[in-house]
């Protein structure tokens, strides 16, 4: 069974500004989308599934699907503020929906086998999704055995701004046991640091792993996530602006002991545009890539 790359494309880039998800930085105008499921494909993966909004499926439809379907078989679903459980109601005051994990709990049905949770605005890198590819062919028909791949820290910054990251704590065995939200993370006199809650200033390892939002899961975790939904409204669901975030669940997942969550380390270097500065350098690694023949000329 070949696991399925399932891709959070329905967010709009604030720091950036539009869809990002359709700005072509490729050579050709490729989209950093088309890159993941080029590479996704070669890695074995056999369906992609997005996750967009309503309001822009046409243009979605036709700049994005149109270039894949003749390549692997897709499926589209929405997310939206009005996508609650029965019994909950939406508050008048929110406008945006519940979170990436909100956004994960869509694809509940279309997809029934393992799969690769992504954001459609990340370039993540060939060697990642073959690595997380294999974990997610060997636990077919398994459950709570889930992976994430683990970022060296070094990897992942922004020459245009500190950046925020997930900073994975591991065991013995290289389980996630945490994943904790650190602010303010940028190289300095070659050094690597973050602001802790004081406001400190703290100096991690280059190779210190973070999440990129690159999550592996089988299909229970849908059921997980269900649960897990119903309660943060619970608690949450009258706030405006409370979102649910996958590092949360999988979180409370692995601290009630109903699943683990293996993080496998990638050399791959991730970027992205998360400022509009990040654009030129962004186009630029790609041509290189491209000239080094890591990838074709044509995509698709």
């Amino acid at each position: 069974m070949k696991p399925t790359l399932f891709i959070l494309a329905a967010g709009m880039g604030s720091r950036y500004g539009g869809l990002k998800q359709l700005d072509g930085v490729g050579p050709n105008g490729e989209t950093i989308m088309d890159y993941s499921v080029f590479d996704a494909l070669r890695a074995g993966f056999g369906k992609v599934v997005f996750v967009i909004r309503n309001d822009f499926e046409d243009d979605f439809r036709k700049v994005v699907l149109a270039k894949y379907q003749h390549n692997v078989p897709c499926e589209v679903c929405f997310q939206s503020i009005d996508k609650v459980p029965a019994g909950f109601r939406v508050p008048a005051e929110r406008t945006k929906p519940w979170g990436t994990n909100h956004a994960v709990l869509m694809g509940k049905e279309v997809i029934n086998e393992p799969f690769l949770v992504i954001n459609a605005d990340d370039f993540y890198g060939k060697e990642s999704f073959e690595i997380l590819a294999q974990f997610l062919t060997n636990v077919a028909g398994k459950q709570g055995q889930y992976c994430m791949a683990g970022y060296r820290i070094g990897n992942t910054l922004s020459e245009n701004g500190s950046v925020n990251r997930g900073i994975c704590q591991t065991d013995a065995e290289g389980f996630l046991t945490d994943v904790v939200e650190r602010t303010n993370i940028e190289e300095i006199d070659g050094k690597i640091t973050f602001k802790d809650e004081q406001g400190h200033a703290v100096t991690v390892p280059f190779n210190t792993p973070v999440s990129m939002n690159m999550w592996g899961f089988t299909p229970e975790y849908f059921d997980f996530s269900q649960t897990a939904f119903e309660q943060f409204l619970k608690v949450h669901g009258n706030e405006p602006k409370s979102e649910m975030y996958i590092p949360t669940v999988v979180n409370d997942l692995i601290k009630a002991g109903k699943v683990t969550c293996k993080v496998l380390d990638t050399p791959a270097h991730w970027f992205g545009v998360t400022y509009a500065n990040d654009r030129p350098a962004v186009v630029a690694k790609l041509k290189e890539l491209s000239e080094q023949g890591v990838y074709p000329a044509k995509l698709f």
